[in-house]
């Protein structure tokens, strides 16, 4: 997995891992903003990595090799792990195997465990996968109609389109099949004192269920609503509130 390092020279390090259906670039914008005051690092996850041919594997086991990476390089402090969407799935396992010192965690629409039979979960994965594939197939005509939401510019579109003509059919389903149901340990702890759970208005009633979950396992986790924006919107329309949001978590005592 190749790990992309910004503001090396600065001591506190944030993590920040992107959403599927797109590269670490999803980053791109904010980025700027952050490697003044801190060593960021993006990973490219496996299956959406331009310059490394491999299909996604699994929340755990990428979850285990930034944990590896950190451990490694004697980077065991995260002054904020921030991830969106499956990134945020990725936070959310780090959490519970801790491993890291994760001083403050960011779950933006952040997907958690299906709570549901087997054969249900299944066949939500099925059903998101064809639907991604025949994106992959038709391009951007049937991806518009895929992703049927007014936050997508005609930009995000080809953008989508783009990255589909790279990603194999065996990360879509990977993907899918991974992030609605990774395993999570049996009695949930975390040491972090500082858990935000992010979300759109746009997508209130889509993350009710990963809501009820991060409310459960993770009981003081501070919920923030965020108006006029879409999921996964706030890296990249919002990048001033999002390095201010980060800013005041870091330094919250």
């Amino acid at each position: 997995m190749n790990i992309h390092e910004f503001g090396k020279e600065n001591e506190k390090i944030i993590l920040l891992v992107h959403p599927s259906m797109v590269m670490w670039d999803y980053f791109e914008y904010v980025i700027p903003y952050l490697e003044r005051n801190y060593h960021l690092v993006i990973p490219a996850l496996p299956g959406y990595d331009p310059d490394h041919k491999q299909d996604f594997t699994s929340i755990e086991t990428i979850a285990e090799e930034l944990e590896n990476w950190f451990l490694e390089r004697r980077y065991s402090r995260l002054a904020c792990a921030y991830g969106c969407s499956m990134g945020g799935s990725v936070i959310v396992r780090l959490l519970a195997n801790r491993h890291l010192d994760i001083q403050s965690a960011i779950l933006d629409g952040a997907i958690t465990p299906y709570q549901l039979p087997r054969l249900i979960t299944r066949g939500i994965a099925i059903r998101d996968f064809l639907v991604v594939s025949l994106g992959k197939l038709g391009g951007t005509k049937i991806l518009e109609k895929a992703f049927s939401t007014d936050e997508l510019s005609k930009e995000d579109i080809e953008y989508l389109g783009n990255l589909m003509k790279n990603v194999s059919y065996k990360t879509i389903w990977n993907t899918f099949d991974s992030c609605n149901n990774y395993s999570m340990p049996p009695r949930i702890k975390t040491e972090c004192k500082k858990i935000y759970y992010w979300y759109a208005d746009k997508e209130e009633k889509d993350r009710k269920w990963d809501i009820r979950y991060i409310k459960k396992n993770f009981p003081n986790t501070v919920f923030r609503k965020f108006e006029n924006v879409g999921h996964g919107g706030m890296a990249l329309q919002y990048r001033e509130l999002f390095t201010q949001e980060i800013n005041k978590l870091i330094c919250q005592k």
